[in-house]
């Protein structure tokens, strides 16, 4: 009929044709009640796929030669969209889709093959139709469940308990896995972290039940860690947990350099400062993902807090002294330069190093014309650890100390010979 003019007339009668065929499938559809209404609106659609790539077999040569010269719609747009605008009962199918996902939301099992066969129909129709359809509104009811769950979340649990939003977080892209199109992954996402989290993100620091410095304190670093997973999620989420952090160091640290009794112990006054980064540095590598942003947050902390105290260069120098004089006895090798490099660390902090290097010279040089040092290895050690650190102007005293020591030693051992 293409080849003798006809395609027109052939044209015209596959479209009156499906017409009048739709519209009886469109009043079985129609009809169905229940359960019953998915399933035969997915069978419907499935035999209409059939019956589309059958015509489009028979009717391959006006889909060649007729229809891209006449320019009429190819016969499988078409098909599609008299499904459309004939079948598709678009507030019912809105409805009864909404109503699955509240039953899966309140622990109801659903057809999720079922669900995701309509969805695929959705989009295959078109994306306008998939987001009038059934992505705004879903969209929409999702922001008010989730918004009216997170307001029964803070008002009746702990802060442990409040973490759990990430599981609602987790379970609503796990439905978007299953059935729903992966467009609207992000979407939802973004939708529950700001309703479940974003908003409430203030309360939950200022409810003392849910207070995050009982994580810190106790050492809860599951706990931490579901909670910094939790915060990331949204902006500016983590710079509150982070703000919460720097307070706790900030009021312990102030506090231990103005306690007085235990500034009458410089070496436990250092240690005490070992042992509180140490915390934090757990903390930030078991809860907080080694988060750069938490670590420079603490060296920041310490920095402040350390050049408090004028004597604190004072201070770490001691507690060299005492190490090096008998603390390092029993340490393997390598707990040595743990212990050094954690010296470092602190000498990074402080703002007058030249106030250190003037201290540590005059503890090295009693320790050498005593005798008292445990280990040259280890002295030279940390000089090596300075000089790196400082380059070699700062520690070319040092180094000259070692040195006549050792060349003291040797003399000394010539003239016994």
């Amino acid at each position: 009929m293409v080849l003798h003019n006809f395609g027109e007339k052939l044209y015209y009668g596959l479209v009156t044709t499906m017409t009048s065929h739709l519209s009886g499938i469109s009043k079985l559809i129609e009809d169905a009640e229940g359960d019953l209404f998915l399933e035969e609106l997915n069978q419907r659609w499935a035999d209409h796929n059939k019956a589309l790539q059958m015509i489009l077999n028979i009717l391959m040569c006006m889909e060649i030669a007729f229809i891209p010269r006449t320019h009429k719609t190819p016969i499988l747009e078409l098909g599609f969209n008299l499904w459309r605008d004939i079948v598709m009962p678009r507030t019912r199918l809105r409805d009864t889709l909404l109503e699955l996902v509240y039953k899966e939301r309140n622990g109801e099992v659903i057809n999720r093959e079922l669900m995701r066969n309509i969805i695929k129909m959705l989009t295959d129709l078109g994306s306008s139709v998939y987001e009038e359809d059934f992505e705004q509104p879903f969209l929409e009811v999702s922001a008010d469940f989730y918004s009216l769950k997170s307001q029964q979340f803070i008002e009746s649990c702990d802060c442990r308990d409040y973490l759990k939003a990430e599981r609602c977080l987790n379970e609503d892209i796990e439905r978007v896995s299953h059935y729903l199109d992966p467009r609207s992954l992000d979407k939802i996402a973004k939708l529950v972290e700001k309703e479940m989290i974003e908003s409430h993100m203030h309360r939950l620091f200022q409810i003392e039940n849910m207070a995050l410095l009982d994580m810190i304190v106790n050492d809860k670093y599951e706990d931490l860690g579901m909670q910094y997973n939790l915060f990331r999620r949204v902006p500016a989420g983590l710079s509150i947990v982070r703000d919460v952090m720097n307070l706790y160091i900030w009021d312990t640290g102030k506090q231990l350099v103005a306690d007085l009794e235990r500034l009458k112990d410089p070496v436990n006054f250092v240690q005490c400062l070992l042992d509180l980064k140490d915390k934090f540095d757990k903390i930030i590598s078991l809860a907080f993902n080694n988060d750069n942003t938490f670590q420079n947050a603490l060296n920041s902390s310490f920095e402040y807090f350390i050049n408090l105290k004028p004597s604190s260069p004072e201070f770490i120098s001691l507690f060299v002294d005492d190490k090096l004089r008998k603390g390092l006895k029993g340490l393997s090798e390598d707990g040595v330069e743990v212990l050094l490099d954690k010296v470092m660390m602190l000498f990074r902090y402080l703002q007058k190093k030249d106030m250190f290097k003037m201290y540590y010279s005059l503890h090295l040089a009693n320790r050498l014309s005593s005798g008292k040092t445990i280990s040259t290895d280890d002295e030279r050690s940390l000089i090596d650890k300075l000089k790196t650190e400082r380059r070699c102007q700062f520690t070319s005293k040092l180094e000259g100390m070692l040195i006549d020591m050792k060349t003291s030693q040797d003399t000394s051992i010539g003239g016994e010979d």
